[in-house]
């Protein structure tokens, strides 16, 4: 994987964007190694919680300049291929099913914003800038929207889908985009505060309870979404892992995860 480098320490991984030199702007390469890499690490049973990261001074610019000269010659077909690459990709990002958080410093912008909204948990630095900026370039941005929306809303994005402001970290918050923002010096600290929260849980229950979010969010309160909440509560109960979780707590120990 030209475009990335992935470190571990213990039971976390951390997949880095490896490009500084273009503030870790997408291209064709980099889009296909985060895709791979987020394929192979959902898929190893040792990695509990996977950070997504950019070397240098910014997380992703989005589009690399290079890549969008060649894309403005695609014919319809060739597009199409490389929209659903972009788009498959962060599929595979947002349905890992282990805890995904992002380490966002600098420029986050276009696809760096839809990268930051893709994970599960973003941390910001306080000088982290981001922008859903496709617009001034006459595209819209359709692969990031899902994801986006999600955690901002569609009123929230009526503005800056059309607007293509920049705003900062703080205001990042304001609108559901991150969870946290730090100063700068704090933001590995931060990102490790919050991965040690996430391995004191149960790893299954965790892939459970993303499904469940999917399952559940902005459905109305029937007896059809209450019956699947039944359901998934009495399978889990059941599992090794649930049994395990619950008689450590009795036994006031750890799990053996």
């Amino acid at each position: 994987m030209s475009t990335l480098e992935i470190t571990r320490d213990g039971p976390v991984a951390t997949i880095w964007m490896n490009r500084p030199e273009v503030h870790n702007a997408f291209d064709e390469a980099l889009i296909a190694d985060l895709a791979a890499a987020c394929r192979q690490l959902d898929a190893d049973d040792s990695v509990r919680a996977v950070v997504l990261a950019g070397r240098g001074k910014s997380f992703s610019a989005g589009a690399d300049l290079a890549w969008m000269k060649r894309a403005a010659s695609y014919t319809v077909e060739e597009n199409l291929a490389d929209a659903g690459a972009l788009a498959a990709m962060l599929r595979t990002l947002a349905d890992m099913k282990k805890p995904t958080v992002a380490r966002v410093q600098g420029a986050a912008l276009g696809g760096g914003t839809g990268l930051t909204a893709a994970c599960d948990i973003a941390i910001a630095s306080s000088t982290a800038v981001f922008a859903t900026s496709e617009v001034k370039f006459g595209i819209t941005p359709s692969a990031i929207s899902p994801y986006v929306l999600r955690a901002i809303g569609p009123r929230q994005a009526l503005r800056y889908f059309q607007s293509a402001e920049r705003f900062d970290a703080a205001r990042a918050r304001e609108l559901g985009l991150v969870h946290e923002v730090v100063a700068p010096d704090a933001l590995d600290a931060k990102v490790a505060e919050v991965v040690a929260s996430l391995l004191q849980c149960g790893p299954k229950a965790q892939g459970a309870a993303k499904e469940l979010i999917r399952a559940v969010a902005h459905q109305p309160i029937g007896d059809a979404v209450v019956a699947d909440t039944v359901q998934r509560i009495a399978h889990l109960r059941a599992t090794p892992e649930a049994k395990e979780g619950v008689a450590a707590f009795l036994e006031k120990r750890a799990p053996n995860w």
